[in-house]
């Protein structure tokens, strides 16, 4: 049992053994912790995530090398690979490393909203058509490609430019690239740093979505928190909106699985507290060629989303002609980058690991589009199929607390296989259609897998969230009609 510390009602700590200690960071053990451990969570998600190993985990990244501040974990916390899901911390630039661990398999893993002029009223006679159409129309399923594969040199591109590469396609627009995170390309990305392997991997899955836990979601505005910042955002009660819930399918795993054989190769495992914390210096070569091949599928994954979002456009265009979207934004979960932020008083770059996290980044920062510069960004935090969804804004007090991040969904409370032993994909989908919910899905093994009950309650993800000054609720959106993967 680990000393956990109650700050307040929504904020623990696991004390750095012995107390604060000044060490040179670039001889630091990493059998020992070299900050605090800081979690947000209530006393009711506590429960959920005393279940598994995720506490040992935050408690881990806190003894790697050249870690500021503190290793956070936010409420919708669970055990990952390396860090926990959740997890969020920064790297001194010249004694830190980067961690694929800190990232995650399927990087850049996001969710995007898109905001349309339907009302309720217009909408719900169609739900079930319209839901119908995007199965035919977006891929889904396990390794599933689309009949339209790229070539080598097209997906190199994509690896390079991102969502630009599908709105230079007649794919999208300048404001979709405005309302992406990094404008939807991380600039780093050199395909000469991508295995063929991840390339052949990717080729064929550029516009499609998956398995697992991502969706396309149909929801229904349903509460407003905040008027003046929904009306930044282009929400109001009663409209239809679309999520949409992807990442760097193939193409990412194979990434991550490369430098993790690369990095245990070149640098062993036998000093790490935990053999999938392997990582590399940040300006190492091996550090800076994860940096580019963590990039490349990063600027996939934006694509991937930019061209669903297309063809989810287009579904809507032949159900209702003439029909009006927008973007309202776009946030990676599982990313590092590199940022800049107050240290001790100064703004100094450093590398930020946020793993199931979503940025949340509050007014002011250049990093925003001018809409929202004055609002602070858009912060969108899924429930899981058949519960509530929030969209939330990045706060000043986020910056402070957890170098700008919040949680990026509800969080597993219940792993997959025993979600499958545990639960009957039938019922699941009778529930749902008793609560008015359209569903289609790729198996009913998969509907059991992402049952409501597999995950924690959202609404207290977000309460917590709200309280500790992460991200402030916006407005409410809950589901009419969901196509999972």
């Amino acid at each position: 049992m680990m000393e956990l510390k109650k700050i307040s009602d929504i904020e623990w700590e696991i004390p750095v053994e012995g107390g604060h200690r000044s060490v040179d960071p670039k001889t630091q053990s990493s059998g020992v912790m070299n900050v605090p451990a800081r979690i947000f969570a209530s006393e009711e998600l506590l429960k959920s995530i005393k279940g598994d190993k995720s506490l040992e985990q935050v408690k881990n990244v806190a003894k790697l090398p050249g870690i500021l501040k503190a290793s956070y974990a936010m409420p919708d916390m669970h055990q990952g690979y390396g860090f926990p899901i959740g997890g969020v911390a920064a790297f001194d630039m010249d004694s830190g490393i980067v961690s694929p661990g800190g990232v995650g398999y399927d990087i850049n893993c996001g969710v995007r909203l898109l905001a349309t002029d339907l009302s309720i009223e217009d909408f719900v006679a169609k739900t079930k058509d319209v839901l119908h159409d995007f199965k035919r129309t977006i891929p889904s399923g396990v390794g599933r490609g689309h009949k339209e594969k790229l070539s080598v040199e097209d997906l190199k591109e994509i690896l390079v430019e991102g969502a630009e590469w599908a709105v230079k396609k007649g794919m999208g627009t300048k404001e979709d690239l405005e309302r992406t995170e990094e404008g939807g390309r991380m600039s780093v990305a050199n395909p000469e740093d991508v295995s063929e392997r991840a390339v052949r991997r990717g080729m064929p899955q550029s516009g499609t979505l998956g398995a697992g836990n991502h969706f396309i979601e149909i929801q229904k505005v349903e509460d407003i928190y905040d008027e003046d910042v929904a009306k930044v955002f282009g929400l109001k009660k009663g409209q239809i909106v679309v999520m949409i819930h992807c990442g760097s399918r193939g193409l990412g795993h194979q990434v991550a699985s490369d430098y993790i054989k690369k990095l245990e190769n070149e640098l062993g495992v036998e000093d790490l507290p935990d053999r999938e914390l392997i990582s590399a210096p940040i300006k190492s070569e091996l550090g800076q060629k994860y940096l580019s091949a963590m990039s490349c599928a990063v600027n996939f994954a934006f694509c991937n989303r930019q061209i669903i979002m297309n063809y989810v456009r287009e579904v809507l265009e032949r159900h209702f002609p003439g029909v009006k979207t927008s973007l309202v934004y776009d946030v990676a979960h599982n990313i590092a980058k590199i940022e800049k932020h107050d240290v001790d008083g100064k703004m100094k770059e450093v590398c930020i690991h946020r793993k199931g996290a979503t940025r949340a980044f509050g007014p002011g920062r250049d990093e925003l589009p001018s809409v929202y510069q004055k609002s602070g960004q858009p912060v969108i935090i899924p429930g899981s199929m058949g519960t509530a969804s929030y969209v939330l804004v990045g706060t000043d007090e986020s910056m402070k607390l957890a170098w700008g991040s919040a949680a990026h969904g509800a969080g597993r409370r219940m792993s997959r296989s025993k979600a499958v032993r545990e639960l009957d994909g039938n019922e699941v989908k009778k529930d749902l259609n008793k609560k008015g919910i359209e569903v289609e899905a790729g198996s009913i093994k998969g509907l059991a897998e992402e049952a409501p009950d597999a995950y924690k309650d959202v609404d207290e993800v977000v309460r917590v969230t709200s309280e500790a000054g992460l991200a402030r609720p916006v407005v409410k959106v809950v589901p009419i009609g969901v196509m999972k993967g």
